[in-house]
């Protein structure tokens, strides 16, 4: 009897089950081939012949931060490649034209493209902000792209999609429903084995509350909503053709998360190297000031509060000491958020009384900041894990004396030894920098010119050049 009833409700819930099933995958292709009708009915040129639509997507392709450069640099190389290609980019940035992004790219990256660029402007890029979801912000801000990725697809079919902020959970969309052949350039994992360590040994960090570090079962919970995300992140990554990553650190997460790596490779960022190369390098003149200069956007994870505090513990610890030393922090700031941040990093350095010692630089032009990296003595970088660090290669190829975080693309790929020589230091706490800041002025001018000129012998392979050649390699399976 038992069985009889449990047969009455399973097979119904199977049947109904087994109909909706067949309704969604009919709807969806019915979706499919209505976009597909659509890209064809506005793709043709004047001459009827069709130029291949290659789309990034960049939600915020103003920012001028290192993956700004990727994109643009990406562009040019593909003009520079293929004639019969028409390059877009999708973007929220609504409030430039078109005109003033392309100028800004070569204002702040000395990046000039070849043909004209169309852009594709959303409306909905407030979906991705992380201000939006306080809680569950990888979930939200995944789902939140995925709408966003639909109003792209809506405004412009591409034939090649290219996500090229990290933004995953598109790449399903563009493929299976835009019917594109589809790539992506991965910065940072969304989501990182590293991240997954942190909640499971509660650990607090910013992104890690501590009411969720000191609470066992917050803990638990928040790492079974990982796990999750993990999965379904590894889910839709596969989804990719091609997939190129920044960095060995990178590397290694991506090819845990998505096992994917028949198509995955390496692909460096590029570097603007040769411009910083051109700046001469010669023995340090005696001065009454030495600079610390950092470079990097204004964002949390840079961890600008760290090198204020081993700065200000340095500059305790030299007392009456010549010559000065300022720190200057250079950066982007590409909202409220990060304006805000700026603000209270200005009230951190008054509490630690070290106001007159540091300076602010934001959005700066490239020429400023070049300036800046040529009269530098140290070049610092903070940010635990960082993906791969342009800023960290720049500061190297300008001369500087690099001291940047032990973790990360820094430690795996750019901070190495050149031909068994030191091309800079490594830190990890505020004890750690101010020390090793502290042993870099101790060394002689021209000990500290070797390091110099060991730095920029290792810079070569981070060249646009290099990427050029690896990255047009690695998205060749897409154009054919």
């Amino acid at each position: 009897a038992c069985f009889r009833l449990l047969c009455s409700l399973l097979l119904p819930a199977l049947f109904l089950s087994g109909i909706l099933c067949i309704c969604l995958v009919v709807l969806l292709w019915g979706v499919r081939l209505w976009i597909q009708r659509k890209k064809q009915l506005s793709s043709a040129g004047r001459d009827g012949k069709r130029p291949l639509l290659v789309a990034f997507f960049h939600p915020y392709c103003n920012a001028g931060g290192g993956g700004e450069r990727v994109l643009w640099c990406a562009i040019r190389t593909l003009q520079k490649k293929y004639r019969n290609v028409t390059c877009v980019v999708y973007t929220g940035d609504r409030d430039a034209t078109g005109e003033e992004i392309v100028e800004g790219a070569f204002r702040r990256f000395n990046i000039k493209l070849i043909h004209p660029v169309k852009f594709v402007f959303l409306e909905r890029r407030f979906l991705v902000e992380a201000s939006l979801y306080p809680h569950f912000t990888l979930l939200g801000q995944s789902l939140g792209s995925v709408f966003l990725g639909w109003e792209a697809l809506l405004k412009c079919v591409p034939d090649i999609y290219i996500d090229s902020m990290g933004y995953a959970f598109t790449i399903p969309l563009f493929k299976y429903l835009g019917g594109c052949r589809v790539g992506c350039y991965v910065h940072y994992p969304t989501i990182s084995t590293d991240m997954l360590s942190v909640v499971r040994n509660q650990d607090t960090t910013f992104n890690n509350a501590a009411f969720i570090t000191s609470s066992p079962l917050f803990s638990k919970f928040k790492l079974v909503y990982y796990y999750f995300f993990a999965f379904m992140y590894g889910l839709v990554g596969s989804c990719s053709d091609v997939v190129m990553v920044n960095s060995s650190w990178t590397l290694n997460h991506i090819l845990s998360l998505w096992r994917a790596g028949a198509c995955t490779s390496v692909v460096y960022p590029p570097c603007d190297v040769q411009t910083f190369l051109d700046i001469p390098l010669e023995v340090e003149k005696s001065t009454s000031e030495y600079s610390i200069v950092s470079v990097s956007q204004f964002r949390p994870e840079k961890d600008h509060p760290l090198q204020i505090r081993a700065f200000a513990k340095l500059l305790k610890e030299r007392v009456g000491q010549q010559p000065s030393l300022k720190l200057i922090l250079i950066g982007g700031c590409r909202n409220q958020q990060d304006e805000e941040r700026v603000n209270n990093l200005k009230h951190l350095c008054e509490e630690l009384g070290v106001s007159d010692d540091v300076v602010f630089r934001i959005n700066i032009p490239f020429e400023e900041l070049k300036r800046h990296l040529a009269e530098a003595t140290i070049g610092l970088h903070t940010m635990w894990n960082e993906h791969f660090g342009i800023g960290v290669v720049e500061c190297m190829a300008a001369g500087t004396v690099i001291l940047a975080h032990n973790s990360g693309g820094p430690k795996l790929d750019i901070v190495v030894p050149h031909e068994g020589h030191v091309t800079g230091f490594l830190a990890e706490d505020e004890d750690g920098y101010a020390e090793t800041m502290a042993y870099i002025f101790s060394l002689s001018p021209e000990k500290r010119l070797e390091i110099r000129e060991n730095a920029r012998r290792s810079v070569h392979r981070f060249s646009d050049q290099h990427f050029e050649d690896t990255f047009l390699l690695s998205v060749e399976p897409l154009f054919k």
